[in-house]
């Protein structure tokens, strides 16, 4: 049997599909297409119409991806741009008419919980209490926990794409002062993590996420080229001189930096800052990268405890009845 997630995000729509067998989430098809719905908001964060239509557009090709990779099983969700949507309803309404695929939303906590999930999978009981972190394009997320799901988890709004639009649009590179006034904004933000519940010392510090493996890149770690297997960090006082660096630059010129991706470019300062200070505020000098995320999250949970239903999302037999109303 065949296990696929399909994963909406505020960049890119991802699909990962795995055999059953195993135990293990090796992906055994991957496709990846761009959404950019981060730049298809409106101020209240409502996804505008040429917005939903990409939306759409995308998720019939992965539609078809789908059906390529022989999948039997599909799990879909949206994360933080369309589940923080004023409108989210009528645009998973929209995607379900047109392809028949029924996304579900995971809420921040779901999320960090099921990233915590993959990432103790991946290093084992041998990394003690761990400390995860995770930035997304809407969220960060960060949890603590000794056993296979963390002890304390919490979401905050402090995704790269999210606070681009909100301080750092105006101008490329952006003004002195949009970056200063980012800061403090990350800084407050992230004295309500120590607030929030026991936040013990960890022996294991781990971060998931493109963002945090594009950090690691910048900053001297192994290309991704290279595979899973190979150790990668990221230092705390390594990151530090590139927020300037990121600061002085625009995207056009960030792309052309180690580990850096096109789509990534205009935000990569907002996650810089973001990852610097929460490693500062939470005393963490370096953070493990993990490989695996929340896609490998769900698939293991799935594989493990046959569970089939997370958040308002649920796993469902491929193909669906396919579209209600003609696309």
């Amino acid at each position: 049997m065949r296990l696929a997630v399909l994963d909406i995000g505020s960049n890119t729509i991802n699909l990962v599909a795995a055999s059953a067998e195993g135990g293990l989430p090796l992906p055994a098809h991957t496709w990846k297409a761009y959404t950019r719905l981060a730049e298809r908001l409106g101020p209240d964060g409502t996804i505008a119409p040429g917005g939903r239509r990409r939306l759409v557009a995308v998720v019939a090709q992965a539609a078809e991806e789908i059906q390529r990779a022989g999948v039997d099983h599909l799990f879909a969700y949206a994360t933080a741009s369309v589940r923080d949507a004023p409108n989210r309803d009528r645009v998973l309404a929209d995607v379900e008419d047109a392809t028949g695929i029924r996304l579900g939303t995971l809420s921040g906590l779901e999320e960090a919980q099921l990233t915590f999930f993959a990432a103790r999978r991946w290093l084992g009981w041998s990394a003690g209490p761990m400390l995860l972190l995770d930035i997304g394009g809407g969220t960060l997320e960060v949890a603590f926990g000794r056993d296979r799901l963390p002890d304390n988890a919490l979401s905050l709004p402090l995704g790269a794409g999210r606070l681009t639009r909100e301080f750092l649009r105006d101008g490329d590179p952006p003004p002195a002062r949009a970056v200063r006034n980012l800061r403090k904004h990350v800084r407050d933000q992230v004295r309500r993590i120590a607030a929030h519940g026991s936040w013990e010392s960890p022996r294991t510090a781990v971060a998931a996420s493109k963002t945090f493996q594009q950090l690691a890149r910048l900053t001297g770690s192994a290309p991704l080229h290279l595979g899973p297997f190979v150790t990668r960090e990221l230092s705390r006082q390594a990151l530090r001189p590139w927020i300037d660096r990121l600061a002085a630059l625009p995207a056009a010129k960030r792309q052309r930096l180690p580990g850096v991706s096109a789509h990534r470019a205009g935000q990569i300062l907002a996650g810089a800052i973001v990852g610097y200070e929460v490693m500062r505020g939470l005393g963490v000098p370096s953070l493990r990268i993990c490989p695996w995320g929340l896609r490998e999250g769900i698939l293991l949970r799935r594989l493990e405890t046959r569970h089939p239903e997370l958040g308002n999302a649920a796993w469902t037999p491929w193909p669906p009845p396919f579209p209600r109303k003609a696309s």
